[in-house]
């Protein structure tokens, strides 16, 4: 039989209100009484079972999301995820709100973060802009008791409690060295596209795809980032231009979103198409893969992602640990070959 309340308070020979105040952290036991119940847990190995405490007392778990407003796939993705989430809120016992903020907007951003200061709730998952103004407000729900996690771009570990999203260090790698596997012995430019490098997950990734391309075809001439702030017509802008400027061109990399604009450039270019990577596999890279104008997709499930943030934030909110394994979130290499 597993141990029970009744059986920590025999071992520590108090009552079952004080049994109670110690796993509920509450006040009013004196700190011997709430050592020696914590030692009768100890002793008796007792497990508590938060999920069956918060269900008996109708806990339900006030959440806020907050992600960019725009007509970018991945993010859209993520949102029609939390608003399925919602729908699941009575089942899982979320009561989850959906804060739409506009894309690279740092005080549209900030302002959000502050009306969640002024009104915390049990947690908080952003996709976050990296700057100090960010950073600071994050800290600041962190000191309210309030548990934070990051989506998609990470912020220093002060700010957040978890980051849920893809190694996006090791994403940038990754297309580095399948641009370079690709390229094989070809000589020429390859051309980056960023969304902002106002964005950790944009900065980590341009690191690792300069630092694996080098390493394995250092001939090859990489062309200063480009940033679109992820604008489909300033991508398909910013590509042409390239390709006018660098005729050597034979590879292309855009990092963020904006993809409608790289499959509309790609057809414009002369010769043969340059190898392009992108991320994302939505409806429009998926026939872009099929048609040979994308070479290689790295994606990373939105579901997972949002699923993996109320877990977290509950676990938080409750004190109890993470599992590490359930929360990754694992790169996806899509070629033309693999599609699901």
């Amino acid at each position: 039989m597993k141990p029970t309340v009744h059986d920590i308070a025999r071992e520590a020979g108090v009552s079952l209100a004080t049994v109670d105040r110690v796993l509920n952290r509450r006040p009013g036991v004196r700190a011997a009484t709430r050592k020696r119940v914590e030692e009768a847990i100890d002793r008796i190995g007792f497990v508590r079972d938060v999920a069956a405490a918060n269900l008996a007392k109708s806990r339900t778990y006030a959440l806020a999301f907050v992600i960019p407003e725009s007509d970018n796939s991945f993010m859209q993705a993520l949102r029609d995820e939390v608003a399925a989430a919602r729908l699941r809120g009575a089942l899982e016992r979320t009561d989850i709100r959906l804060i739409a903020v506009p894309a690279f907007d740092e005080p549209a951003l900030a302002q959000a973060l502050d009306a969640l200061i002024d009104n915390p709730p049990a947690g908080v998952a952003v996709v976050a802009i990296d700057a100090p103004a960010i950073q600071s407000r994050m800290e600041r729900l962190r000191q309210a008791g309030v548990a934070v996690v990051t989506l998609v771009s990470d912020l220093a570990a002060s700010g957040r409690d978890h980051f849920a999203g893809i190694d996006n260090l090791a994403a940038g790698r990754t297309a580095g060295s399948l641009m370079g596997r690709f390229l094989g012995s070809r000589a020429g430019a390859v051309a980056v596209i960023a969304g902002s490098l106002r964005l950790g997950d944009h900065r980590d990734r341009l690191t690792g795809f300069s630092e694996r391309l080098g390493e394995i075809a250092p001939d090859i001439r990489l062309l200063e980032v480009m940033e679109s702030q992820d604008d489909p017509a300033r991508v398909e802008a910013l590509l042409n231009a390239a390709c006018r400027d660098h005729p050597d061109l034979i590879g292309v990399y855009n990092l963020g979103a904006g993809n409608r604009g790289l499959v509309a450039a790609l057809p414009q270019t002369t010769g043969e198409y340059p190898v392009a990577i992108a991320h994302e596999l939505s409806s429009l890279t998926r026939k872009a893969l099929e048609d040979g104008l994308i070479d290689a997709i790295l994606n990373q499930d939105p579901g997972h992602e949002i699923r993996s943030a109320i877990r977290v934030l509950k676990a938080r909110a409750d004190g109890l640990p993470v599992i590490a394994a359930q929360e990754r979130i694992r790169i996806d290499i899509f070629l033309k070959d693999n599609l699901p």
